[in-house]
């Protein structure tokens, strides 16, 4: 019997076309103004992190501040967050993917603004699947032989 992997994340993973995303490790030996990477690709964001591709290979549990562009915004959005996995991303032009928890949301020092999750929310409603529709999708493809 096939046992299937039990989804922990409470958050709605989804996914913004052409979205990308610049990175700077913090710390104590970290600049402050230059990013270690720009305009790196976003798999896939939610309410409490991100996905994206990148060259470079970061080590699990590094605290890091991201700066998600989305088309149509002005403003890219400043995130803090850490590195909770890093994968060789096999057959990308990307070495590594890499997956980052983001900080909670509040007004202390290492916290992120809270208008951030509001912008968050509204582009899951914007560019999250709805119920169904994913089935709904492999459904109508109709293959003419």
């Amino acid at each position: 019997m096939e046992q299937k992997e039990i989804e922990r994340r409470l958050c709605v993973r989804f996914e913004i076309p052409g979205s990308t995303v610049s990175y700077r490790k913090t710390g104590f030996l970290s600049s402050k103004t230059e990013f270690d990477e720009e305009f790196c690709p976003v798999i896939d964001i939610s309410r409490g992190g991100l996905r994206f591709l990148c060259q470079n290979e970061l080590k699990i549990n590094s605290k890091i501040e991201l700066q998600v562009s989305v088309p149509g915004e002005k403003i890219p959005l400043a995130q803090k967050g850490i590195i909770r996995w890093s994968s060789f991303a096999a057959g990308q032009s990307y070495k590594h993917q890499i997956g980052v928890q983001f900080n909670a949301y509040g007004e202390k020092k290492e916290q992120n603004y809270p208008g951030n999750l509001v912008k968050i929310i509204a582009l899951e409603q914007k560019f999250a699947p709805k119920e169904g529709e994913a089935e709904k999708k492999t459904e109508n493809f109709d293959i003419e032989g």
